[in-house]
C-alpha cells in the first residue's frame, strides 16, 4: 500500500478515537482500555491531558516495538502521535457536540467505543495503531492463534478491572460495554481473509 494512503488511514483512525473519547466517553466519565483506559483514569483523577497520558504510557511499549519490527514502530508512532494530538484538538469542540447531540450514557459507552474500535481496526489492518496495548496485541498474534480484537478485549478487561476500584458500579458497567462494542469493531477490520 501506498504510504499517503496508509497515512490518510492513519488520520482517519485517529479521528475516528478521538471523536470516540471526547464525544462519549469523556463526558460520562467512561473508561476505554488500554493505554487510552489509563490515560482516561489520569485525566478523572489528575486532569492530566489525555493525548500527554497516552504518549508517556506508551513509551515501554514503544520500546518493545523500536527492538522487534522498526516498520510496525514508525506506523505506530506516527498513529499515537496523530490520535494524541487529535483528541487535543477536539476537545475543545465536546460542548458543541454535547450541545446537539443528547445520548445516554449506554448509547455513548456502546458508540464511542464503536468509533474508538473501527479507528483501531483499521489502522491495525494496514500494519500501523497507537502503540499501547493494542501494538502488544499485534505481536502476540504472531505466537498465540486468536483474533488481535480477542486480545485487546482481554487486556481492556483487565484495565478496566483495575479501574473498577475508582470509579462507580454504573460506570464500569457503561465501560464493559464500551470495550465489547470496541473489540467488536476492531475484530471485525481485523479478519483474516
Amino acid at each position: 500500500m501506498r504510504s499517503w494512503s496508509k497515512y490518510a488511514i492513519i488520520l482517519l483512525g485517529s479521528l475516528l478515537i478521538a471523536a470516540g473519547t471526547n464525544f462519549f466517553l469523556v463526558p460520562y466519565k467512561v473508561l476505554d482500555g488500554g493505554i487510552i483506559g489509563i490515560a482516561l483514569i489520569i485525566n478523572y483523577l489528575y486532569g492530566i491531558n489525555i493525548g500527554i497520558a497516552i504518549v508517556v504510557c506508551s513509551l515501554p511499549v514503544f520500546l518493545l516495538a523500536w527492538l522487534k519490527n522498526r516498520d510496525v514502530f514508525l506506523n505506530s508512532l506516527i498513529g499515537l502521535l496523530c490520535s494524541s494530538l487529535l483528541i487535543e484538538i477536539v476537545a475543545p469542540f465536546q460542548y458543541y457536540f454535547l450541545y446537539y447531540i443528547e445520548l445516554g450514557p449506554i448509547s455513548s459507552a456502546i458508540i464511542g467505543g464503536f468509533l474508538m474500535g473501527l479507528g483501531l481496526g483499521l489502522m491495525l489492518h494496514f500494519e500501523a495503531s497507537t502503540g499501547g496495548t493494542d501494538l502488544l496485541a499485534h505481536f502476540i498474534t504472531r505466537y498465540v492463534p486468536l483474533n488481535v480484537g480477542v486480545i485487546i478485549f482481554v487486556t481492556d478487561a483487565m484495565i478496566i478491572g483495575a479501574g473498577g476500584l475508582l470509579i462507580s458500579k454504573e460506570t464500569f458497567v457503561h465501560s464493559l460495554f464500551t470495550i465489547a462494542s470496541g473489540a467488536v469493531a476492531t475484530g471485525l477490520c481485523t479478519l483474516q481473509d
